[in-house]
């Protein structure tokens, strides 16, 4: 990317690559560009040529190429990340620097009971478990996103499909496919895999 960066008259003196940097990524990062998705990072600043002032303003303004890194969700697109919040509704999941949400219809197809005192989602019959910390592979199923950021952004996600779900279900589900001694696929302790 090329932008135009003002360095104010109190910055003066300082690198002028870190200077830009700092503003750069005070203008850009987790803003929702249409056309690359949130800006995570600014990266690889490099300020070309002089500055030039403008009447009535006693900033330098100098020419500068950068490097954005991005996250665009697309629609159907296949994401894995932790579950960080159960809800009876659902589960939210963090991909990046956004959480998406599976709604309760879309976890399994089994039906779905809210154990408030384990903070989990159980399913009555399979006897699998969704809770805090579980790593989760999910497909994308809306994709709204907000010029206020990530924070007003908004991703819907389905696992009610093969191959999708808890990462300890998948394994199982595996296993039986291969034909290997099918166990009761139990939950790992909070943040570990097994």
């Amino acid at each position: 990317m090329n932008d135009v960066v003002r360095i104010p008259p109190e910055k003066f003196g300082r690198s002028l690559d870190q200077i830009a940097s700092e503003v750069l990524r005070s203008n850009y990062e987790d803003v929702v560009m249409r056309e690359f998705g949130i800006v995570l990072a600014i990266l690889n600043v490099e300020v070309k040529g002089f500055g030039k002032i403008l009447p009535g303003d006693g900033a330098l303004f100098y020419k500068a190429s950068f490097d954005m890194l991005v996250l665009m969700p697309m629609m159907q697109e296949v994401v894995e990340g932790e579950v960080v919040e159960v809800n009876d509704y659902g589960i939210f999941v963090r991909i990046g620097p956004i959480d998406g949400l599976v709604h309760v219809s879309q976890i399994m197809d089994d039906y779905i009971t809210h154990d408030q005192k384990r903070n989990a989602l159980i399913g009555r019959e399979s006897q699998r478990i969704i809770e805090k910390g579980n790593f989760v592979r999910a497909r994308v199923s809306t994709v709204s996103l907000s010029r206020g950021g990530s924070t007003r952004s908004k991703i819907g996600m389905t696992m009610r499909q093969p191959f999708l779900g808890s990462t300890t279900w998948i394994e199982a589900d595996l296993k039986k496919l291969r034909g290997e001694k099918a166990e009761v696929a139990e939950q790992a302790p909070q943040g570990e895999k097994k």
